[in-house]
């Protein structure tokens, strides 16, 4: 079975509680306004893997309490979620999941899915309701649902959105975690050598 991924970053705080795996899913029919991950849109892009090639990679990864899914719409590969999700769970490792989908209009359609996510956070980002005061998400609208006991609501007040600037071999810079990434790169534009 195959998925098709934008990026992986294999070690991060800034995408979920603890220290985590993170694997940005390709494709998204959805294209919110003001959507920072507009890259992730297109189904042919990124670059496709074998689902255990990534288990495998997740599994030998060191120092890392969980998996996180982002998209993209991590949903609309749901075979492979589904396998990943449920094969990540039988290694104890935690699962967050972000969807622009409303917990209740997939609870039915991927209820097996769901039964692995630990914290689900759900509702597409909104322009007009952009607010940064609540960890991992953009917008007022976006919940969180706590489908296991691993977590709950009092994580919620232990950490506060972050990002991070991640050099990459090529040189290039990639900005992860959440806040207003146009002020962030307006500001950096500030400091570069010409």
């Amino acid at each position: 079975m195959k998925i098709r991924i934008h990026k992986i970053l294999k070690n991060t705080k800034v995408e979920g509680p603890k220290n985590r795996y993170c694997i940005w899913i390709q494709g998204c029919s959805r294209h919110c306004r003001g959507c920072w991950a507009r890259a992730t849109w297109d189904f042919n892009g990124g670059t496709e893997y074998d689902v255990n090639e990534i288990l495998k990679d997740i599994l030998n990864t060191k120092n890392i309490d969980g998996v996180t899914f982002l998209g993209g719409e991590p949903f609309e590969q749901p075979e492979a979620l589904g396998f990943l999700c449920r094969k990540i769970k039988e290694a104890n490792l935690s699962i967050v999941c972000f969807t622009g989908n409303r917990l209740e209009d997939i609870k039915e359609k991927h209820k097996k899915i769901l039964e692995n996510i630990d914290l689900l956070i759900d509702g597409e980002f909104k322009e007009e309701e952009k607010d940064f005061s609540r960890p991992w998400v953009g917008s007022k609208n976006q919940n969180y649902h706590f489908l296991s006991n691993k977590f709950n609501q009092s994580i919620l007040e232990k950490y506060k959105n972050k990002v991070e600037l991640n050099i990459q071999k090529d040189g290039t810079i990639f900005i992860n975690g959440m806040g207003d990434f146009n002020e962030l790169t307006k500001k950096l534009k500030l400091f570069s050598i010409h």
